[in-house]
């Protein structure tokens, strides 16, 4: 079992937590800092384990993380990073003896990328994996992962394993106000 706590609470409270839910040992307790200091702090609180990084980008944003070893895992978010240099941050964290996990919760596409950058690490702990999305999700690809008893099979297609419909796609254009947004209220800031 796993807990994101994203940007949501101060490091204060991200200790308070995390020490009362040592009980139920989580597989980790997701915490977005861009502070690698105050991530350490509640890291070094707690017998629960940690996991950051899925809002860093390029691995010089992750080396203060890591040379602090300010998480027990870190995510690597490979739609945003590039199979690339996610590959790269992935090697680097290996250097520091760091576990990785792709963060993924977007679509089909997404998934095939991570699996593909789960086959090319020796450090992977765990892909993550959005089972909750559109009805029309299974469409958008010609090819959708497979999945059995908790484990994905790598994608063996060429490029990613799949291709995007576009015929889907355009079927389907982002509208802000069918995803929680009013139009008086500006949406979150991510960075």
């Amino acid at each position: 079992m796993n807990l994101d706590l994203n940007f949501h609470f101060k490091p204060e409270a991200c200790m308070r937590i995390a020490q009362v839910l040592e009980p139920f040992n989580l597989h980790w307790l997701e915490i977005d800092r861009y502070d690698p200091e105050a991530l350490l702090q509640i890291k070094q609180s707690t017998n629960t384990k940690i996991c950051t990084g899925e809002n860093l980008y390029y691995m010089h944003d992750y080396i203060p993380y890591f040379e602090r070893h300010a998480a027990d895992v870190f995510m690597i978010d490979v739609p945003w990073n590039g199979f690339g240099p996610s590959k790269k941050i992935g090697d680097l964290a290996e250097v520091y003896q760091l576990n990785v996990a792709p963060h993924n919760y977007y679509s089909h596409m997404s998934s095939l990328m991570s699996a593909s950058l789960c086959a090319v690490l020796s450090n992977v702990r765990i892909m993550e994996i959005d089972i909750d999305d559109v009805p029309w999700k299974d469409e958008l690809t010609t090819a959708v992962p497979e999945i059995k008893d908790g484990y994905m099979t790598i994608p063996s297609g060429p490029g990613w394993g799949a291709d995007i419909n576009e015929e889907v796609a355009r079927a389907h254009p982002w509208n802000a106000s069918q995803v929680g947004y009013s139009k008086t209220v500006p949406p979150p800031k991510s960075f």
